[in-house]
């Protein structure tokens, strides 16, 4: 049974774009959204993920858990999914190396 998947895109390859544009709709420059099977999805997520080389990707479709939906991401950015108890979360990663952040920089609450 098909199922809603997002995918969003940042700085990939041009072939993985059209790869996409296939099998979903762009709405949006980078954003992909479509009614596929889960056996479609998971096998172009494996493409997208290893191909996305300095960009970066994330998958968000419909699942069986608490949130009813599970995030998968490919890539190196500054957000980064974790995992709390089955919950996933987002988490921002600490751009500036030890001792070198922003004198200025106010905390984040």
């Amino acid at each position: 049974m098909p199922n809603l998947v997002v995918i969003s895109t940042t700085a990939v390859p041009d072939y993985v774009r059209g790869s996409l544009s296939r099998w979903l709709t762009e709405p949006a420059p980078g954003l992909y959204v479509g009614s596929i099977s889960a056996r479609v999805r998971d096998s172009l997520w494996e493409q997208v993920s290893a191909a996305v080389g300095e960009g970066a990707a994330v998958c968000v479709h419909p699942t069986d858990n608490e949130q009813r939906y599970v995030i998968k991401t490919a890539g190196e950015r500054r957000r980064r999914v974790m995992d709390f108890d089955g919950l996933q979360l987002i988490a921002f990663r600490d751009l500036n190396p030890l001792g070198q952040g922003n004198q200025n920089e106010q905390p984040p609450f």
